[in-house]
Parts: C-alpha cells; sequence; structure tokens
C-alpha cells in the first residue's frame, strides 16, 4: 500500500509541473477539449445551468483505469 501511495504522489507531482510549464509557455490548450467531449450534456438558460460531464468522466475512468493497472503491474 505504501508503494502506491508514493507512486500515486509522484504521479500526481509530475502532473502538476507539467500542468504550470504549459501554463507559462502559454500552451494552456493542451485540456481545450476537455469537458467539450460528444457526451458532455450542456444546458444553459437565463436563469438556469446545466452541465453533466458524462464523456469526459468515461474517458478518465479509462486514462486512470489503464494508469492504474500499468502500476500495479510494475509493482508486482
Amino acid at each position: 500500500m505504501g508503494k502506491i501511495l508514493i507512486l500515486t504522489g509522484i504521479s500526481l507531482a509530475l502532473l502538476g509541473i507539467l500542468v504550470v510549464l504549459a501554463q507559462k509557455t502559454g500552451a494552456s490548450g493542451w485540456f481545450d477539449w476537455f469537458g467539450h467531449l460528444p457526451l458532455d450534456i450542456r444546458i444553459e438558460k437565463e436563469d438556469f445551468r446545466l452541465y453533466f460531464p458524462i464523456g469526459s468522466s468515461i474517458l478518465l475512468s479509462i486514462v486512470l483505469s489503464i494508469i492504474l493497472s500499468i502500476i500495479n503491474k510494475l509493482i508486482r
């Protein structure tokens, strides 16, 4: 369990550094597409706003599952 927490922390730190560097270089458009996928539901009216990111959630779930399975195989 300790190894998993250490690898998760290192991965999050690296991801944070990548995002900070992207913002400083002006390449913040790397993730502009995220949240605007085909299955993301967006309803905007005068007094009402609903955003339900189904497509983004599915994509994030798939990516995290792949990353965690790779980490699991590396630990064993």
